[in-house]
């Protein structure tokens, strides 16, 4: 499973926010990591420098070979709870996902 961490000219791309961002991640993710090849993470500050409540959006675009990619989103004032809320809405769909694969 590739994790890929993009962000908007207001989030710095640094290396602690990337390495924050995968371990979040496998480890929220770790019992469908056979089924994912590719995990992009999107972070954003709508507001920009003027700040405000629940302006950062997370959004994770979760692929699992041979299916539409699944999406999920969530927006708050720091970026770490922006990406648990997003990651557990995800692990929901993916759980949905591959139940529904398994029973046909």
């Amino acid at each position: 499973m590739t994790i890929q961490l993009n962000t908007d000219k207001h989030i710095q791309g640094t290396e602690a926010l990337e390495k924050t961002v995968t371990e979040k991640l496998q480890h929220e993710l770790k019992h469908f990591s056979s089924h994912l090849t590719r995990v992009e993470v999107h972070l954003s500050d709508q507001n920009g420098q003027k700040g405000g409540p629940d302006d950062i959006l997370c959004k994770i675009e979760a692929r699992i070979q041979g299916t539409q990619p699944i999406l999920a989103e969530a927006k708050n004032s720091a970026k770490e709870k922006a990406l648990a809320e997003a990651a557990d809405k995800l692990k929901a769909a993916l759980k949905t996902t591959l139940g529904k694969m398994q029973t046909h």
